[in-house]
């Protein structure tokens, strides 16, 4: 709009008006020149605009560039909190491997009031998986297009990124040791149990306790691991208390009650399978729960064996198919109190099966000699004299079965030599045995139950040890001879000789004796 247009609404004095004013009018301005130079200015943000976009569209090029070639992990990438950037994988793999064992404990201490105890930080194969977490963290602006990568770069460096490697423990073993904690606190709940003593079954009555907070507790240790705040703190012991649980008498009947077991055998293979005896109450189940009744700390049930038909003992020979060893010793028929103990004692073990591992006791199979049993008064060693004792010559027994132990090769775990050389069998071959202190023991160390077959008739004592023979048995050969006497004593030795094919393959010291002499 031309200046001449403008139409004023008052006429002013423009003389009056300048002279009063203090500001004086720009006589014959010209526009143009104004045009002038706001169009050079412009010209000059221009260029210099297309200069800053050309020196950045340049210096992304190059950022791009160089971070297409950087092997390293970018920079603003923290792992675990700790940062890597411009790292190698395998520095930084380092760097965090050394950051979190620094600050893991090796022990997880806990507490509960005046308990202290620890779970082993190894017990809980913790892992931390750092590889996985540092090649994802060297990814990062990589695994795209170049210019993607760029611009992934320069977001990284403006907002970082924080990876969290993959952690792990076993919450199993975990959980079983605080179990095992919660057993052992002072103040830990008592629950009702029971236990078999002799013929009677007795339940005992719990009281209430503390039990560790099993779930409380291993998210506790759990996020203490994963966020590496557990070295040199000991945590207090999270429980909640729990009352004993009811006394269930016919989940306990459940429990103890077993059927009798019968023995028995194959052929095709050899294998004998030993009988086992059952376990009953002796009493009924409404009796039983009529004794919990009353208000005690502690109940008795009376407890019954119950036999099976068949035994192992009863398995015949035919299940023992080869004869391992024999050996016998004689006696006077004359004497027959001591032809009555002999017979009594063979009685007892005749029969007997032994099953592979298993330990025989002479005192425990042929009992205490008692008037009883019917053993009668017998000449016996006391103190150095002979003189009548009750079960006297029984050592006959043991020594026979000492012998034909030897010939089939088998472990020896305890025997003793009489105080003097017995008339049966001579030096170091003997075996003797006082009920309650002095006993013969000897293990089966076979693959294959034996079975002990011994009888007592005609003034023969004898024993025989059926089995079944190895591919590699050995032939058993025993030497025993005096080395050695005084006024007062004899000294002698027993060896074993194992062979193969006739050849030596083993000698064994069996024992060094000592007697008293008459």
């Amino acid at each position: 709009m031309a200046i001449k247009d403008i139409k004023l609404e008052e006429k002013i004095d423009k003389k009056e008006f300048y002279n009063k004013s203090e500001f004086h009018p720009v006589e014959n301005y010209d526009v143009s020149n104004h045009k002038n130079a706001f169009s050079e200015t412009t010209k000059i943000f221009g260029i210099l605009l297309l200069v800053f976009v050309i020196l950045l569209v340049m210096a992304f090029l190059l950022f791009t560039f160089l971070n297409s070639h950087n092997q390293h992990i970018i920079s603003g990438i923290y792992i675990k909190g700790i940062d890597v950037s411009n790292l190698s994988i395998d520095e930084a793999k380092e760097k965090i491997q050394n950051y979190i064992q620094e600050n893991l404990p090796e022990n997880i201490h806990l507490v509960h009031n005046d308990y202290q105890t620890s779970i082993p930080l190894s017990a809980l194969n913790v892992n931390f998986d750092v590889d996985s977490a540092v090649n994802k963290a060297y990814q990062i602006g990589k695994s795209e297009n170049i210019f993607k990568n760029s611009i992934t770069a320069l977001k990284t460096l403006i907002s970082n990124i924080y990876i969290e490697p993959n952690f792990s423990l076993d919450v199993n073993q975990l959980q079983i040791a605080l179990n095992d904690i919660s057993s052992k606190l002072p103040d830990t709940v008592i629950e009702s149990g029971y236990y078999i003593d002799g013929s009677n079954l007795i339940i005992t009555k719990g009281s209430e306790g503390n039990v560790v907070d099993i779930n409380q507790m291993t998210t506790y240790i759990k996020n203490g691991i994963l966020n590496l705040t557990l070295k040199d703190r000991t945590l207090d012991i999270a429980t909640i208390s729990k009352q004993p649980s009811e006394i269930n008498i016919e989940t306990i009947h459940n429990e103890i009650y077993k059927d009798p077991v019968n023995a028995y055998y194959t052929q095709e293979p050899y294998a004998v399978y030993p009988s086992e005896n059952g376990l009953d109450f002796a009493i009924s189940l409404e009796d039983a729960k009529n004794v919990l009744l009353e208000d005690k700390a502690e109940y008795s049930i009376p407890l019954q064996t119950l036999y099976p038909n068949v035994t192992t003992n009863m398995i015949g020979t035919e299940a023992f198919p080869d004869l391992l060893s024999t050996y016998s010793t004689k006696y006077s028929t004359r004497d027959r109190d001591r032809t009555t103990n002999l017979q009594l004692a063979a009685s007892k073990i005749n029969g007997t099966v032994v099953m592979p591992g298993e330990t025989f006791s002479y005192n425990q199979v042929v009992g205490e000699r008692t008037i009883a049993a019917g053993y009668k008064e017998a000449p016996i060693y006391v103190s150095g004299e002979v003189v009548d004792g009750l079960g006297g010559g029984i050592c006959q027994i043991t020594s026979t079965l000492y012998n034909a132990v030897l010939y089939a090769n088998l472990e020896i775990v305890e025997r003793s030599n009489h105080q003097f050389v017995p008339s049966y069998v001579t030096a170091s071959r003997d075996a003797t045995v006082v009920y309650g202190s002095i006993d013969f023991k000897f293990k089966n160390n076979r693959d294959y139950p034996i079975k002990l077959v011994c009888s007592v008739s005609n003034g023969i004592a004898k024993f025989d040890i059926y089995g079944l023979r190895s591919d590699n048995e050995y032939e058993v050969e025993i030497s025993s001879y005096v080395t050695g006497s005084t006024s007062s004593s004899t000294y002698s030795e027993a060896y074993k000789i194992l062979k193969q094919n006739g050849q030596v393959i083993r000698t064994e010291l069996l024992s060094k004796d000592t007697y008293k002499r008459h």
